[in-house]
């Protein structure tokens, strides 16, 4: 058994998956209306680094080789997209982040209209737990608990609550625990998610997916800080959103409360912690989970 080449398993991830969401988009079109096919196959096709599809697929390949085959681990990196598609039109729209550009191109509703991005977001949404469902290969059970996560994930208790602290904090403010909370769950609990969706997609025992949790919930924060460092020493064009969006709405970042030096040793802080998650397996089954941590905090746009 060999490990993947860092680079290649990463490309070779994202052109899988893009090539399923079109054909999962390419299904529903005839009897979806034109206009809505088309706002969201502009926002789930327009790009995107893929890090939960990612996150999904090295997660199953910690749990055993095989699984990277297992049709079961890409539906589940699919739906994990599809959320967060949906999750980033409904945070472009003016009532959220009120963001023109995303990836560097106008957002959903600036490229149609703020009702057609909400539907498409909501139909998203939609088609992720369809797609679950439809997990072929996997045990009822595996999908019902699939299912059930993924779910837990994108609602109050996960990506939407995080959102709706989010809001809060551009008008009250946040110290670092809040922002942390606020981060776990907007950022945190869809990559946990995902994660935890590709190790019980390849079979993994209880054990494994507490492990891949923590892994997982580390790793979010770092992408979040690396997020916040980014938007205040990169350039709009690199960003592909405008640059120092964060600091013009008054909202707290890891940056504005710990300075830019404070929350580069946070970064590194979790992505050590990520790391020590991994410790009890086999480092060439986990070398794909150390790549993508490295990757993060390495990352530009």
């Amino acid at each position: 058994m060999t490990a993947p080449e860092p680079a290649r398993w990463r490309t070779a991830v994202v052109a899988q998956v893009h090539a399923k969401l079109a054909q999962l988009l390419d299904e529903i079109a005839p009897e979806s209306p034109a206009r809505l096919s088309d706002a969201m196959r502009y926002a789930l096709l327009g790009g995107g680094k893929r890090v939960r599809a990612m996150l999904c697929f090295a997660s199953a390949r910690l749990v055993d080789e095989a699984a990277l085959e297992c049709p079961a681990v890409l539906a589940a990196a699919c739906a994990v997209e599809m959320l967060h598609g949906y999750s980033l039109i409904h945070d472009d729209l003016p009532a959220m982040d009120d963001a023109a550009l995303r990836r560097g191109r106008p957002a959903v509703h600036i490229a149609f209209d703020q009702a057609t991005a909400i539907l498409a977001g909501d139909a998203l949404q939609a088609l992720a737990f369809a797609t679950l469902c439809d997990s072929p290969g996997a045990e009822d059970g595996v999908r019902l608990g699939m299912v059930a996560r993924l779910a837990d994930a994108s609602g109050a208790l996960g990506m939407v609550g995080g959102q709706m602290l989010d809001l809060e904090a551009a008008d009250k403010g946040a110290d670092l625990a809040a922002l942390t909370r606020l981060h776990r769950l907007k950022t945190g609990a869809l990559m946990r998610a995902a994660s935890v969706l590709g190790g019980r997609a390849g079979g993994g025992d209880a054990a494994t997916l507490a492990r891949l949790d923590d892994y997982a919930d580390q790793l979010g924060l770092a992408f979040q800080i690396q997020d916040d460092i980014l938007d205040q020493t990169a350039a709009t064009a690199t960003l592909g959103k405008p640059q120092g969006a964060d600091a013009a709405r008054g909202l707290p970042t890891y940056v504005s409360l710990l300075g830019l030096a404070g929350a580069r040793d946070r970064l590194r802080d979790c992505h050590a912690r990520s790391l020590a998650a991994l410790q009890p397996f086999d480092a060439v089954a986990a070398a794909p989970l150390v790549e993508l941590a490295d990757y993060v905090i390495e990352r530009g746009y």
